[in-house]
């Protein structure tokens, strides 16, 4: 029951947020706040416990297809589901001043986190595209209701792409479910012990295609620079922070143990398309002069890493992309809260409009240079850890692919130290600038420690997943 419990303390959070809107601007942010942090302090109880399943509850839901309430975490989702709570506490509080329907605002911001949780803890399959559902819908209102010029262009954009990756899904759902021996089955556990699917590659066609546009992997990305640009700095956060990492989620419970065949069989192909991503993210990042919009292809690049660990078929790759998601959600989700700031203040996201900001903002700067420097993988940083792992497992398997996709690392450095550059250094303006609070600072601060963490005591993490991770490769 404790997962339902967290995903019923974010539903009614939510809803308990919107209806207490009249009361006052700070109240539904209080509600939301709190409801988190309850669904916080329940996560942690599941630290220590041993068992292989940290938390598992079903029930019947509708019998007559097989299908259930079926959820659970183990090694692999547990720290995924800490991210999601962690990075939408920092949503709420960045969120803080939402002047126009707060709400509203923190109801849809909650319910899509519970979207996610439900997606991290989900093990029957219809349930996980519900979840999957869930998560999307109040995204959309986030960015085309409260984003910035271009909302709504950027928020149809967002829905089509992943709607139509979600039909995808759905079909490729059913199919596997009424293949199966015995079928209606949508269980997760009981698919994975049950025989293959006569069209297999055709369902973990549907599948792949889902979760690379929700990676998203090249050329599948072109929704996520428009929908990371146009929204509002909390939605930023969640995105880039814990969406995009039910892609590659996705791509490790399902796809590799559901269709090993298949996934071994487009490997080559798909690690390819990961270094490439790695590239043509980095690339495109240095190519900016909206500090979002650059913000939003170093994701594509860094999860290129993701990518391509995933599909080199070794755990020492599979732990780099753990790490990899992990790091990226706390240095990404920093970068787009200095991001949000940087315009607050100077009132542009053009980093031509910037420059001089260590002398006016001295903490945002500092902030600012830290997570750059992340970005590009830092030794002693926890993106370090995940890039380097994921390079280290990929060499084993293709040599010559993570040679290119090390190229990214390079690259990584030129767009990290050109944003530092052009927005932090050279001459001051005129005009005094307000500098970061003390929530802002004290919510980069726990970021950045988190970072810290994982790059000089990842052991913890590797103790964790190594038991799902084994399972993966059939140890």
């Amino acid at each position: 029951m404790t997962l339902v419990f967290i995903i019923a303390v974010l539903l009614l959070g939510g809803l308990l947020a919107w209806w207490l809107e009249r009361l006052g601007r700070g109240v539904p942010q209080r509600v939301a706040l709190a409801a988190i942090v309850i669904a916080l302090g329940t996560v942690f109880t599941l630290f220590g416990d041993s068992s292989e399943w940290r938390a598992h509850w079903r029930v019947p839901w509708i019998p007559h297809f097989g299908i259930e309430l079926h959820v659970g975490v183990d090694g692999l989702s547990l720290p995924l589901v800490l991210l999601a709570l962690l990075l939408g506490a920092v949503a709420v509080l960045v969120a803080w001043r939402v002047r126009e329907r707060p709400g509203f605002f923190q109801f849809n911001l909650l319910w899509s986190l519970a979207g996610m949780v439900g997606v991290f803890a989900a093990l029957d399959l219809f349930l996980f595209f519900v979840c999957w559902e869930v998560m999307l819908v109040p995204m959309y209102f986030l960015i085309a209701l409260w984003g910035h010029e271009q909302r709504q262009r950027a928020g149809f954009k967002f829905f089509l792409f992943t709607q139509a990756s979600g039909l995808l899904l759905l079909t490729a759902v059913v199919a596997l479910a009424f293949s199966a021996p015995g079928g209606p089955r949508f269980d997760y556990l009981a698919l994975l012990d049950g025989a293959r699917a006569p069209a297999a590659r055709w369902i973990a066609a549907g599948f792949l295609a889902a979760f690379l546009v929700k990676l998203p992997a090249l050329p599948l990305h072109t929704w996520l620079p428009d929908a990371h640009t146009q929204a509002p700095t909390a939605a930023s956060v969640l995105l880039a922070g814990v969406l995009l990492k039910t892609g590659a989620y996705g791509l490790l419970r399902f796809v590799l143990p559901l269709f090993p065949e298949t996934a071994q069989a487009v490997a080559p192909a798909l690690m390819a398309l990961g270094a490439a991503g790695v590239l043509y993210g980095a690339v495109l990042a240095f190519a900016q002069d909206d500090v979002k919009r650059l913000v939003a292809y170093t994701s594509v690049s860094h999860m290129g890493f993701v990518l391509l660990a995933v599909f080199a078929w070794n755990r020492v790759a599979w732990q780099g992309a753990v790490m990899q998601m992990l790091a990226h959600g706390l240095a990404t989700g920093a970068l787009f809260v200095i991001a949000g700031a940087l315009q607050e203040r100077v009132h542009s996201r053009a980093l031509s409009a910037m420059g001089g900001l260590t002398a006016r903002v001295p903490r945002l700067a500092a902030f600012g240079m830290f997570f750059a420097i992340a970005a590009f993988g830092l030794p002693g940083l926890g993106t370090f850890i995940g890039e380097f792992l994921s390079l280290l497992g990929a060499f084993q398997a293709n040599a010559i692919i993570a040679a290119v996709a090390a190229l990214g690392m390079v690259l990584s450095a030129v767009y990290a130290l050109s944003l530092i550059q052009r927005a932090f250094h050279g001459p001051p303006g005129e005009h005094r600038l307000r500098d970061l609070g003390r929530r802002e600072s004290g919510v980069l601060a726990l970021m950045a420690v988190g970072l810290l963490w994982l790059g000089l005591a990842p052991q913890p993490v590797f103790d964790l997943t190594a038991h799902p991770l084994q399972a993966l490769a059939g140890g």
